[in-house]
């Protein structure tokens, strides 16, 4: 039976460079500072099942903010689809998820479970939650408006991870919603290279970026 092989594009390659990397100073700041984050993940099908619940609320919000006139939500969807539309086209579902599972571990594992445990532990719990949500904020500061949506995302992760004593249900939201986010933000892609035409459309960077 023959293999077929995942072959990464551009976002794949960029995304698996920047949040592996993630990862990786997680762990080595974690051991700096006696926090180490993985030992924050207690695996098992409830934590699992609460993460895969709270990931309703996030992707509400989402479809909200998407079909929101308000002008800097309206200005926000059309710079992130500027900014990563070239690349997810071409991106399969797998990659999407592949993606997803590594920006949710990487990205909890550094401010949930060392910037927030570290500063909790060494002050009180909710500044640990709120130095964390704004670091988080500042780390995707693409716009005013997306810094302020993720601040307010880090705070609901937050509060998840305090709640539940665990880091993976955060993980598991983080990465369901980034896995949601990607396949809508490939529709209104789409939507949008119909609606101007073949001439428009750049080439795919899945071809152009090399394997």
């Amino acid at each position: 039976m023959r293999k077929t092989a995942l072959r990464l594009g551009a976002l794949s390659k960029l995304a698996l460079g920047v949040e592996g990397g993630l990862l990786v100073l997680a762990i080595g700041l974690g051991w700096a500072l006696e926090t180490p984050p993985l030992a924050q993940i207690d695996l098992g099908w409830a934590p699992l099942g609460w993460g895969m619940a709270a990931t309703i609320p996030p992707i509400i919000a989402l479809w909200w903010s998407t079909r929101s006139r308000w002008k800097p939500f309206q200005d926000l969807k059309e710079s992130v689809l500027e900014m990563l539309g070239p690349l997810i086209r071409g991106s399969s579902m797998a990659e999407f998820a592949l993606i997803a599972a590594v920006a949710g571990l990487g990205e909890e594992a550094l401010f949930r479970g060392v910037v927030q445990t570290f500063v909790a532990n060494a002050t009180a719990p909710w500044v640990g939650l709120i130095a964390s949500s704004v670091l988080f904020g500042l780390a995707h500061l693409i716009s005013p408006t997306y810094a302020l949506l993720a601040g307010a995302f880090g705070l609901y992760l937050g509060w998840l991870t305090m709640a539940q004593g665990n880091l993976l249900p955060a993980i598991a939201v983080h990465a369901l919603y980034d896995f949601v986010a990607l396949i809508y933000l490939r529709s209104q892609d789409s939507h949008t290279l119909e609606e101007t035409g073949p001439d428009m459309q750049a080439p795919d960077p899945g071809i152009t970026g090399g394997s």
